[in-house]
């Protein structure tokens, strides 16, 4: 049986491209606002944003960024076959700007009491990957 079956015959995983440059630049200590200005449609450019806000007490950017970031994800993800639901698995590390992304915006919602949208949001880190409860 293989890592990512389904045993329920649900939608299979879903597995973004990779583009390691962002990811390169950011671990290489670039600035991520350099890094998203390069790379818009990185997901993991704006996740780091997003979590630069929210370190430094900034939870509405941090929303922002991450709202930005969770919307460049679910272009990519529907580009690679999602059709708005099924399995995108963390494990996966090109997965991984996007779930980044949800769930910043997951915790930014709350910080701001969006609660409707934070608990939308919860629900849909879980069913994307169970593991990230």
């Amino acid at each position: 049986m293989s890592v990512h079956e389904n045993l329920l015959g649900g939608p299979p995983p879903t597995l973004l491209p990779d583009d390691p440059a962002p990811r390169t630049e950011l671990e290489g200590g670039a600035d991520p606002y350099d890094v998203a200005r390069r790379h818009p449609r990185s997901s993991i450019a704006w996740a780091a944003l997003a979590d630069a806000a929210w370190d430094d007490g900034r939870v509405v950017e941090s929303y922002a960024f991450a709202r930005v970031g969770y919307h460049r994800g679910l272009d990519a993800l529907r580009r690679n076959g999602w059709k708005g639901h099924g399995p995108v698995p963390w494990s996966h590390e090109p997965n991984r700007g996007f779930l980044r992304c949800l769930i910043a915006l997951q915790r930014a919602a709350a910080a701001i009491r969006e609660d409707d949208e934070a608990e939308r949001c919860a629900s849909f880190i879980v069913d994307c990957d169970p593991t990230l409860r």
